[in-house]
């Protein structure tokens, strides 16, 4: 049986396989689309509405962020346990804040199932969308999501936490919320507790990977890069504003970014080195965290490239930022 999804920007088709969906979105022209064919095991009713809420362009590529163990879970697997062991997240309250439609929260509660995962989101369509994933996944009280009641609090009594795990977040807040958001999640987060910051592009690599896929403007002006994105990268609209543009996560993070603001008012931040499942160092950690078709002589070189960086310079200058910061005592 196949169904038939139309909507204004593609049509999508659902065929049933066994206890499976194929799903193939067929996008109208110019349309953006990362991914355009999926196999899941979600019902109908789950995958339109991951329609309604994240569109056709990206219907297939949020599914896979749940359900792909290629994805999400390949980052955390490398971007979480380089650092912390797995035995070391057993009856653990973690925040994953910015949640987002509760793909991330899924992957954790599947890493660590004794562990308590809370989602903090500032979409209630998105919040709406991770509690009828974690409906279907039959979680239980393990995972639960909350609303922010706006973009600079969290959500009432939520209490402390052991881990906070902020998953392509940081690039979308807005340059004053990095200051008051980070900060405010940080408070949260018990002594010896630990922040994992991954998925986030590094604001001065040379290409610009995350919105706009153009080389070199990570060192223009903000209006030289606004005229830019908007004329040469077919992921802008030639009508998009910068406060867009920022919040889509145009100018990614760094490590001396986040620790400046976690360093304010006496507080101590430890960027901690991954040693964990053979990793060494930041750089390694990126070459490791590929899959094995992906140990290329070109991704080699490229590791070569970094490694020549930070003896010259002293930068980690990895594509994306994967940090882990220990609270002091």
């Amino acid at each position: 049986m196949c169904i038939i999804l139309k909507h204004r920007e593609a049509l999508i088709r659902v065929e049933a396989r066994q206890d499976q969906r194929a799903i193939t979105v067929e996008p109208a022209a110019g349309l953006f689309m990362p991914v355009r064919k999926w196999v899941t095991s979600y019902p109908p009713e789950l995958i339109e509405h991951v329609l309604r809420v994240k569109g056709p362009a990206f219907l297939c590529d949020e599914i896979m962020r749940d359900e792909s163990p290629k994805y999400v879970q390949h980052r955390f697997h490398w971007d979480l346990l380089s650092y912390v062991a797995t035995e070391d997240w057993v009856g653990r309250r973690v925040l994953d804040f910015g949640s987002g439609s509760g793909a991330s929260s899924m992957v954790l509660s599947r890493m660590f199932p004794r562990a308590e995962i809370v989602g903090v989101e500032l979409m209630p369509e998105y919040v709406a969308l991770a509690e009828h994933r974690a409906a279907f996944h039959q979680v239980g009280d393990r995972v639960s999501f909350q609303l922010s009641p706006d973009p600079k609090c969290l959500p009432a009594n939520i209490g402390e936490f052991d881990y906070v795990v902020l998953s392509a977040v940081y690039e979308h807040l807005l340059p004053e919320e990095r200051q008051t958001v980070l900060a405010l999640v940080w408070s949260r987060l018990k002594p010896g507790g630990v922040m994992f910051v991954n998925e986030t592009p590094n604001r001065w690599f040379p290409i610009e990977t995350h919105t706009t896929g153009l080389p070199l403007i990570n060192y223009l002006p903000d209006r030289l890069t606004l005229h830019c994105a908007r004329r040469f990268s077919q992921r802008v609209n030639t009508d998009e504003s910068w406060s867009q543009l920022l919040r889509r996560g145009i100018r990614g993070g760094t490590a001396r970014e986040i620790l400046g603001i976690l360093n304010r008012d006496g507080n101590t931040a430890e960027l901690l080195t991954p040693t964990r499942l053979g990793v060494k160092d930041r750089i390694d950690l990126w070459y490791q965290s590929s899959t094995s078709a992906q140990k290329t002589l070109a991704r080699q070189i490229v590791m070569w490239g970094y490694r020549a960086i930070e003896a010259a310079v002293g930068v980690t200058m990895t594509r994306d930022l994967s940090l882990a910061i220990r609270r002091a005592h």
